[in-house]
């Protein structure tokens, strides 16, 4: 990194193989002439990262999990920190921020603060009651004292501001404008394909979902991710005798995972009402979907149901059952004219829910701290 470009430092917990989101800050953020560092953490399993023009590294931790990961993560963060040149450090969600505040606190430089979610109700969090109020405490303690903070929607937005009285500025995790149509090479015995893309985890209604396809006919469930469960799902499928009709593949980096997004001929987003984070969710996965131009079925959560009931692309799930879901997504698949109606309402709002017109929210936050080029 150079001393003649102001330096931005974008700080993460996974291993920045499948983080869209913080690739599309840091190339919004290099076009406008910043030098920028992204640091993550190397796993024993992290695959080699795709080649960007921006920096990456990625910091190897003795501990891999539970409150030891999270104290030496931010430790080393702080330490790294304090022998790097820059101008702005920015904490991608709560588990990263303690550090980031530390050093930028000791080094008199400015903090910027990306929520990608209500990190105190995911439901890892939600269950356990004396591990939430730690966080709980680390934000509160925090937070108000935070000048520059973005998030993902308005509700989560809405709820901090009440919460702290500290304004967040809005910016959604669309995706960049997709370009191409080229789909994923994979042996599946039928054309129409229900897609999942996206963490492997609790409250994704996951379980819910494979089940449901005992009830489709002439369709099979793709999956694309890796997660917490994703051996118990593997073992599901099993024990459903469903290994012909459901497919769990792994992760994939951001630009392979297009190529299966353009499989999907429904794209589902199945969240659980499990704690505000889940509650207010507006996944990237969604507008992917959208973006691929594909008709999609969500959860009748707020953010997800806005979306879909304003450009008319798809469905909102009417019961949580695996019988009655299985119906529905077979109704789908059977009205073929209602089907293309909502691919054509996802050409249309793809135009609109893109990255190129979000990423103006992250150059007004960010020109507030530094004085960028105006080329955007």
């Amino acid at each position: 990194m150079t001393n003649s470009n102001p330096c931005v430092i974008l700080l993460v917990s996974n291993d920045l193989f499948c983080d869209n989101r913080v690739h599309k800050m840091a190339m919004t953020l290099y076009s406008q002439g910043v030098d920028v560092l992204v640091v993550g953490r190397r796993l024993s399993e992290s695959l080699e990262l795709p080649s960007v023009p921006y920096k990456q590294k990625r910091l190897k931790f003795f501990f891999k999990k539970g409150p030891l990961f999270y104290a030496e993560m931010n430790l080393r963060f702080f330490f790294f920190l304090l022998f790097q040149q820059f101008d702005i450090v920015t904490a991608n969600d709560l588990d990263t921020l303690v550090g980031a505040y530390c050093a930028s606190k000791v080094k008199k430089k400015e903090l910027v603060y990306d929520c990608h979610e209500f990190f105190t109700e995911v439901p890892e969090l939600v269950d356990r009651p004396a591990v939430r109020r730690i966080w709980e405490k680390i934000e509160t303690l925090i937070f108000p004292k935070l000048r520059s903070c973005m998030t993902v929607c308005d509700s989560i937005a809405e709820t901090y501001r009440r919460k702290y009285n500290v304004d967040m500025e809005v910016v959604r995790n669309l995706p960049l404008r997709l370009v191409s149509r080229e789909k994923a090479t994979i042996k599946i015995p039928s054309e129409n394909i229900v897609f999942y893309q996206g963490v492997l985890n609790i409250g994704r209604g996951l379980e819910l979902l494979i089940e449901a396809m005992n009830f489709v006919e002439n369709a099979c469930l793709l999956i694309v991710g890796d997660g917490d469960i994703k051996s118990e799902l593997v073992e599901l499928v099993k024990n459903k005798k469903m290994a012909g009709k459901v497919f769990i593949v792994g992760k994939k980096s951001f630009s392979e995972l297009r190529g299966y997004t353009n499989l999907a001929t429904i794209g589902v987003s199945l969240e659980e009402d499990r704690g505000l984070n889940y509650r207010y969710a507006l996944p990237n996965k969604l507008f992917d979907y959208i973006q691929a131009e594909k008709p999609v079925l969500v959860s009748n959560l707020p953010e997800m149901l806005s979306i879909v009931e304003k450009y008319q692309c798809g469905e909102i799930v009417t019961n949580r059952t695996p019988e009655l879901l299985g119906n529905q997504i077979s109704q789908m698949l059977n009205d073929t004219e209602k089907l293309k109606k909502y691919a054509e309402n996802s050409r249309i709002a793809a135009t609109e829910l893109c990255w190129e017109n979000e990423q103006h929210r992250v150059l007004r936050l960010y020109d507030k701290l530094l004085h960028l080029r105006k080329s955007m």
